[in-house]
């Protein structure tokens, strides 16, 4: 059943309300104002909002506001007398679910209420469902064999029962995403929301509303006002990926938060405080880049509370084919297909190669192979040519039983020659950084460390 808020400044139809959504087994508060209403919504946010248009003090549409500001999860549904039906419609246009027209009886009450509840049980199942979409393509857990990984989830799951800021690093396609929901997962938040910023694909000024929210003309675009990330997760976490990307001035915003716990909207004065905890990730070396002036110390000693560096595929080498044949069983399982396994010559090119995208390019070549094999198990062939070119050379033999790269070989130069050949066949950079399981931003900064501009 339900839990509902009636607000009307009018005692008896809030009584007579209550009674009646009692009687079908709801949990009904009441409010005989727009005021307390929001004192009671701040106690225990309501499934649905029940409040009637005019009222002394705060009206129905402020409360509507206030209410799709600071609670977007309760359903409002606007009471209202004849007269008042056009300000009704439009109170719909501003998120309101519904309007019901006074006089109304119990089982038209009643009625509403059902309709509300299997709107509200079609949009949980919808999003289950993508849930459950999300986790054929993406590991529930991270499974390892590894000493160091093993150390980093033991950490990990000692600070997930805590708030404190948690500073995840490593190399792109590592798993920091995977690490930050599984924190989220086992705190205290787990059933509140975890929202997602990647820092690096957006710009300056859409970053910063896609944090902080902002008003209606606040910018050119801002045809109406946007709730930030930062008020969504209220109760919940914010993971702030690639928080080496984000401008000097929105370090400065950043950091106030971090202190304060409180922001402004982009082009408004008013201040919200949110209860979120911030889990932040980047592939870069956060000191030197606060050595060269490119990342404020402060905020850098703000979201280094604990720091959980993720190793590369290459110093987990024990767990690559664990993690291959998963990701195999799973890219099989969303095609539908009979899963098949790796053969040995396909294990054995998968072991040597460098993997310099880590599990994001394994899981990519692992996607490709589940779609072009055709016999009972993954073969060679249908590895992607930048894995079967390197089993070709000198690196692997592949009718060996283990092989290992020549020692005089650096990664950097393996790492070089790698994506050096990927933007020679690739059409555009686009491709070549998706072949290679790196985000755009990341490519252009290798191409500027390898001199491959």
């Amino acid at each position: 059943m339900a839990r509902i808020l009636v607000v009307d400044d009018e005692k008896s139809i809030c009584s007579t309300m209550e009674a009646a959504l009692k009687n079908v087994g709801h949990q009904v508060d009441i409010a005989d104002s727009g005021e307390m209403a929001i004192t009671l919504m701040r106690r225990t946010v309501p499934d649905i909002l029940l409040t009637d248009l005019r009222m002394d003090g705060m009206s129905g549409l402020d409360l509507l506001g206030k209410a799709r500001e600071y609670f977007p999860s309760a359903t409002v549904v606007m009471m209202t007398a004849y007269g008042t039906i056009d300000t009704a419609v439009a109170a719909m246009k501003n998120g309101a679910y519904d309007y019901l027209v006074k006089p109304f009886t119990p089982e038209q009450l009643e009625h509403l209420v059902d309709r509300i509840e299997e709107f509200r049980r079609l949009r949980e199942e919808n999003t289950k469902l993508r849930d459950q979409v999300d986790a054929l393509s993406e590991p529930s857990a991270i499974v390892t064999k590894n000493a160091r990984m093993q150390k980093v989830l033991d950490t990990a799951k000692k600070v997930a029962v805590t708030d404190s800021t948690i500073l995840i690093t490593g190399e792109s396609g590592t798993g920091k995403t995977l690490l930050a929901k599984l924190i989220h997962d086992g705190s205290p938040r787990a059933k509140g929301p975890f929202a997602v910023v990647n820092c690096a694909t957006l710009s300056e000024n859409l970053l910063e509303s896609e944090l902080f929210g902002h008003v209606r003309g606040a910018f050119t675009g801002a045809v109406k006002d946007k709730i930030g990330r930062l008020q969504v997760a209220d109760l919940g976490t914010v993971f702030l990926d690639e928080i080496g990307e984000i401008s000097p001035s929105l370090q400065t915003k950043l950091l106030r938060f971090l202190q304060e716990r409180e922001f402004e909207r982009v082009g408004d004065t008013k201040t919200i405080r949110v209860d979120v905890r911030i889990i932040a990730a980047t592939n870069k070396d956060l000191e030197r880049e606060v050595k060269e002036g490119r990342f404020r110390e402060d905020l850098y000693f703000r979201l280094n509370v604990i720091d959980l560096h993720m190793p590369s595929l290459r110093q987990r080498s024990e767990d690559i084919l664990i993690l291959a044949e998963q990701l195999l069983a799973r890219s099989f399982l969303s095609t539908g297909r009979k899963a098949r396994g790796l053969n040995e010559a396909a294990k054995r090119a998968i072991e040597a190669y460098g993997w310099p995208g880590n599990i994001r390019e394994l899981k990519n070549a692992l996607e490709r192979a589940a779609i072009l094999c055709t016999g009972d198990q993954v073969t060679l062939e249908d590895l992607p040519d930048r894995v079967l070119e390197y089993t070709q050379g000198p690196n692997l033999n592949v009718s060996a039983p283990m092989a290992m790269t020549p020692s005089d070989v650096s990664l950097e130069d393996l790492e070089k020659q790698h994506i050096r050949h990927v933007l020679s066949t690739a059409t555009t950079l686009e491709e070549a950084a998706s072949i290679l399981g790196i985000n755009l931003s990341t490519l252009w900064r290798k191409r500027r460390r390898y001199g491959l501009e």
